[in-house]
């Protein structure tokens, strides 16, 4: 939706940006009062009803960006209410992460199917005789679809000869894989917070923007400012985010000028979690557990601890990229911050998980860095490098293409034990992989590694994304080929966890 939704995208970035400028320039957080009427100036409405909906839309983001709650609209509250909470150096993530912004709901309406003026009154009518609950009768102009009858089983708009009878629905809920979202009292989306695993499709698909995630760019940056050792660890997907024709050595070095200490590839990790999920694979299917789900997408296993519980301890208990990255760094740095970049909102959630917490000190997304980029003046394509970004193989840097798991650990585990077998399944979009693990409760993927991704495409298409997803496909798969090391098995990085396996 990135290369469609422009109006809404540019109005996230100079949010974040606006969020970056006042951290970097120690200004008063009242500077945050102003803060709308830069981002959307003058007297004249260009996106909603009037400006000051615009505004109060922007506020939301804002607040949602400094890492604070959204206000009730009925209860009056400063936007920096609640501003000494989160004006610290440290993780500041409360939930919910994921909110919607009242003010800016435009309360769609839910999924309904309607007859258009495509109807013909055939003689044939194929609706009214397919419909399973007699809810379609014929009218003066048209056929008629009684709501209050309708299942929206879909039947009469398969049937239509003319294409007359339209699908709609809420493109926030029909994004949502696990129906996290529903409506309030007066129709506006709401999202059920157990439900909900933060993959973000909400905001990816909502066209006015009304939804969003929270941010920790101003804690970070305040951290950077105190002297800490922040260290930043970024996902594969990185390649391509920044222009067609900017290196992965420019990026690096342009996180550096940001006040990092150093910058690691989470190829690194990537390439542990393989041979630790290659390792386990060979160990415990089908001697222990029928099949294995790979660890890698939080989002992916939290629907799994939500909706298939039975198959939750069949999770790979490897550690997902992120993770092992940042304990690579601590062990080298004990007073390291990591700081993880990456394309998503779940590894948001994932880093105050208690497994994970301890090493990951910080989560931000591409559109986030961006927002710090512009905030600093700083330009990667201009940045002149040399030094070659090396730390992960190819299959690790692969991770973020939906299939580059399960393909690296089957890899992986081929040349530990030629002998054995390996067979991969995987699905993208949550939804997908429901219907996957169906077909595995069936037991027809016995033997199976389960590769879930929650993003379309993998994790090139998360929310946190900056550009195309075939542009990145294209920028990844030269990234791979030009690694010093084609599987983990070679990686001299990480020579002693590799030795152990």
């Amino acid at each position: 939706m990135k290369e469609i939704y422009g109006t809404l995208v540019d109005i996230r970035r100079k949010v974040f940006a606006e969020v970056a400028r006042i951290a970097y320039n120690d200004l008063d957080i009242s500077a945050l009062e102003e803060s709308s009427y830069k981002i959307v100036p003058g007297e004249v409405a260009r996106y909603r009803s009037d400006i000051f909906r615009e505004r109060a839309v922007v506020d939301e983001r804002l607040r949602l960006a400094m890492g604070l709650d959204v206000r009730e609209i009925g209860v009056f509250k400063n936007v920096t209410d609640g501003f000494d909470k989160v004006d610290i150096d440290t993780n500041a993530y409360e939930k919910p992460l994921i909110n919607v912004i009242k003010f800016g709901c435009e309360a769609c309406p839910t999924k309904a199917y309607y007859t258009t003026d495509n109807c013909r009154k055939c003689l044939a009518h194929p609706c009214i005789n397919v419909c399973p609950v007699n809810a379609i009768s014929m009218g003066k102009d048209r056929t008629i679809i009684d709501k209050d009858k309708c299942v929206r089983c879909g039947r009469c708009h398969d049937a239509c000869p003319y294409s007359a009878i339209v699908k709609y629905e809420r493109p926030c809920a029909a994004a949502c894989g696990v129906d996290a979202i529903s409506s309030d009292e007066f129709g506006r989306a709401e999202i059920d917070h157990d439900k909900c695993v933060a993959c973000g499709r909400c905001i990816a698909e909502c066209p006015f923007g009304a939804i969003s995630d929270k941010t920790q760019i101003f804690q970070l940056i305040k951290a950077i400012k105190s002297g800490k050792r922040v260290y930043g660890a970024i996902a594969p997907s990185y390649i391509g985010q920044f222009g067609a024709n900017v290196s992965a050595e420019q990026i690096i070095e342009a996180i550096k000028q940001l006040g990092f200490e150093d910058v690691l590839e989470v190829a690194l990790g990537a390439d542990l979690t393989t041979l630790h999920e290659a390792k386990e694979y060979l160990e415990r299917v089908p001697e222990e557990i029928p099949f294995m789900g790979t660890s890698c997408c939080f989002s992916w296993t939290l629907m799994i601890r939500n909706e298939f519980p039975e198959f939750f301890e069949q999770v790979s208990d490897s550690g997902s990229p992120m993770r092992y990255t940042a304990n690579h760094i601590k062990a080298q740095d004990p007073e390291a911050v990591v700081v993880f970049i990456g394309p998503c909102t779940s590894k948001k959630l994932e880093a105050i998980d208690t497994k994970v917490k301890s090493d990951v000190d910080f989560v931000i997304t591409f559109e986030e860095l961006m927002g710090m980029f512009v905030a600093k003046n700083i330009e990667p394509s201009e940045i002149k490098v040399e030094k070659v970004v090396d730390d992960g193989s190819a299959l690790g840097r692969g991770y973020p293409i939906a299939g580059g798991v399960a393909e690296s650990v089957k890899v992986v585990a081929e040349k530990l034990a030629p002998e054995k077998d390996i067979h991969i399944q995987g699905a993208h979009t949550l939804a997908e992989c429901k219907k996957m693990l169906k077909i595995a409760k069936a037991g027809k993927l016995n033997g199976y590694l389960l590769e879930g991704m929650a993003c379309p495409g993998g994790c090139v298409a998360g929310v946190g994304t900056i550009a195309s997803v075939n542009r990145v496909k294209k920028q990844i798969e030269k990234f791979k080929k030009d690694s010093a090391y084609p599987t983990p098995l070679e990686n001299v990085h990480i020579e002693k966890e590799r030795e152990s396996i």
